[in-house]
């Protein structure tokens, strides 16, 4: 069983920064396809970004993301991050780190969020 932990979320003007963090344990030696999705109230959970936690760490973006977020692995310390640039109002929500013990299928995993099943509680992300 794998147990995600998130960090780093708060409230921050729009153009600024933030960094969230997930931190893993169980079975971390498995690899296995993260990612970060976010949630807005009465809407469905969104894909951000993903990463393979093998060798060649291979990432997916969102395309509302792509040139502002930059997702990576620290397989040493069991961490994931998510580097936020460039933030707007739009990207207000709550994040969630996720997992799944198998490899990444592409972009396609940001699709819907069936396609993780070990979940964080999530961290908020306020940008005004």
């Amino acid at each position: 069983h794998v147990q995600l932990v998130e960090s780093g979320g708060g409230s921050v003007q729009a153009g600024g920064s933030l960094r969230l963090s997930c931190a893993a344990s169980g079975y971390t030696y498995i690899r296995k396809c993260m990612a970060w999705f976010r949630q807005v109230p009465g809407k469905e959970r969104e894909g951000v970004a993903g990463i393979w936690t093998g060798t060649v760490g291979s990432v997916y973006y969102a395309d509302f993301v792509k040139g502002r977020f930059t997702i990576s692995r620290h397989n040493a310390n069991n961490a994931l991050t998510l580097q936020m640039d460039n933030l707007t109002p739009e990207d207000t929500g709550m994040y969630y780190c996720t997992a799944v013990r198998r490899s990444c299928a592409g972009t396609q995993d940001l699709a819907s969020s069936k396609n993780f099943n070990y979940w964080g509680q999530g961290t908020q992300v306020t940008v005004s």
